[in-house]
């Protein structure tokens, strides 16, 4: 059976809904381009009829290489209004890799932005399916080759958007994996939609919010957990591009922010940054972190410094649309370190390899059961069976869960640290290290090393003016103190920096890559 008009829920709906309740609302504002929900709307409607009159309808798979935009805003909904289904592509990959998304996916249309022409050219000569590129700019002419978001903006507007059946796809988004090739996760418009009223009711996502959205759109974090639930809410939209601290604590302060969400690596950078106490942050009411656990020192100063914030901890995968668990303020302090407990349409177990619930604080592999979850990895029915193992998805997490059904990662499975027989949680490594006020930032790491397998290592990074007091042998001696003896880092190295992904997630893979030959010669 298919849906209705009468039964009509997808992606697209919520916008039009919105529209319809809040039509001079504020929706998306980015540099000094403003639309209220009405403008929107209709905009989106005429991208729709113009991908319409190229051909693109139901099922057929339209994709983006863009940096954050208004425009990539209103291609989003505008996919969804033609019934086709949106493939972001992580700008941070190159060509070849880019290719290789477009291709699997059968992408028949690629919308480029600005800055990534070169690189969405080079793709689309590997790919015989593509068979146009949008220039995804408002306002600006485009390049030769390429058709004009104005163009396509000025088309007649679609007039009876397709019904669309809530469980057909509306987006593939390819894991950013640790596998030879990425696998694509198609996420229906029900199960998107199911983890909006996830985010809604423990988040606490509203209509009141004013929204910066600073971290990739590709990555459904910030699409999917809170510009769609503030779209739908009505809320208001800020859009950047430019992640750098002085810039998002100018946006903080100038746009009156009130709902504000970052890994812990960008919270981090804008608590060190010089202009912080002199920014009015006086509006943020609601901060959010995913990616990773914030450390607890972090978390500690947070509260300090802006007193009103309240947090939330997000944890999920792109699989579950993406968020599982929260952390809500109230458990901040109390539960620090963990990731919450399963959001409203989410069940969560923690199992040993047959699948059977380990006892509360024993480690063993989250799996979920939930209508947000994926419908299955594209063209890839054996990793899709693998993951559903037993009827409830494999997320390849470690973690614990507390006798209050709090869960708390350990690692991925595969950044568990395995020496000399003992496995080690860098992330209980990197708390320690944490501690010391000289730290900024810490990575750990397994390396390659003749005796022991593995050898925990970790990479810091020290606060700006306190570089004098770093020192590995600090660290080590620190970590001693403190830790089991094989827990204690065999190799500390100091760095300006740590590599990360444009959702500011530290890449552990570039840095095993770097030092990989530190234990070469023993």
């Amino acid at each position: 059976m298919h849906s209705s008009p009468l039964h009509q829920q997808s992606l697209f709906d919520i916008l039009r809904r919105s529209a319809a309740r809040y039509p001079e609302r504020l929706a998306i504002r980015q540099l000094d381009s403003d639309w209220t929900y009405r403008e929107f709307y209709q905009l989106c409607l005429r991208l729709a009829g113009g991908l319409a009159e190229r051909g693109i309808g139901p099922g057929d798979r339209v994709a983006i290489l863009s940096r954050n935009s208004n425009a990539f805003a209103a291609a989003r909904f505008a996919i969804s209004a033609a019934g086709a289904v949106l493939v972001p592509v992580n700008f941070m990959l190159n060509a070849e890799e880019s290719a290789y998304i477009l291709g699997h996916s059968g992408a028949r249309l690629l919308l480029v932005g600005d800055t990534e022409l070169e690189k969405a050219r080079q793709a689309a000569a590997l790919c015989p399916d593509i068979e146009g590129l949008v220039w995804l700019v408002t306002n600006s002419p485009a390049p030769a080759g390429l058709e004009a978001f104005d163009t396509l903006a000025a088309s007649v507007p679609l007039q009876s958007p397709p019904v669309v059946d809530s469980l057909s796809p509306a987006q593939i988004i390819y894991t950013s994996g640790t596998e030879s090739a990425p696998k694509g996760a198609v996420l229906s418009h029900a199960a998107v939609l199911w983890e909006y009223s996830s985010i809604l009711a423990d988040a606490e996502v509203c209509g009141d919010d004013v929204l910066l959205h600073a971290l990739p759109l590709f990555h459904c974090a910030q699409l999917d957990c809170f510009l769609g639930p503030s779209i739908q809410t009505g809320g208001r939209n800020i859009i950047t591009a430019d992640n750098s601290p002085a810039n998002l604590l100018q946006l903080l302060e100038s746009e009156g922010i009130t709902s504000f969400f970052a890994p812990p690596t960008v919270w981090i950078a804008l608590l060190r940054h010089p202009d912080f106490d002199a920014t009015d942050l006086a509006a943020l009411r609601k901060g959010y972190y995913g990616a990773s656990i914030m450390p607890v020192e972090v978390l500690k100063e947070i509260q300090q410094r802006i007193p009103q914030i309240r947090l939330w901890n997000l944890y999920g995968q792109t699989e579950i649309a993406p968020v599982a668990t929260i952390l809500k303020p109230e458990d901040q302090l109390r539960k620090a370190g963990s990731a919450g407990r399963p959001v409203l349409h989410v069940e969560t177990r923690v199992v040993d390899d047959e699948g059977r619930d380990v006892p509360p604080g024993n480690i063993g592999e989250v799996v979920h059961r939930s209508p947000q979850l994926l419908t299955e990895y594209f063209r890839n029915p054996e990793k899709t069976a693998e993951a559903f193992s037993g009827g409830w998805f494999h997320s390849g997490d470690l973690a614990t869960l507390d006798d209050e059904g709090y869960l708390t990662i350990v690692d991925r499975k595969k950044d568990m640290i395995k020496t000399g027989g003992e496995n080690v949680s860098g992330r209980e490594v990197e708390e320690t290290i944490y501690q010391l006020p000289w730290v900024a930032e810490v990575a750990v790491i397994a390396l390659p090393h003749p005796r022991w397998v593995e050898a925990v290592a970790a990479v810091v990074v020290a606060k700006a003016g306190d570089e004098a007091q770093a020192s590995e042998q600090a660290v080590i001696d620190f970590c001693r103190e403190r830790l089991a003896s094989f827990k204690v880092p065999k190799c500390v190295r100091l760095a300006v920096d740590l590599p990360r992904n444009p959702s500011g997630k530290i890449l552990k893979r570039d840095l095993r890559e770097t030092y990989a030959g530190e234990f070469s010669a023993e």
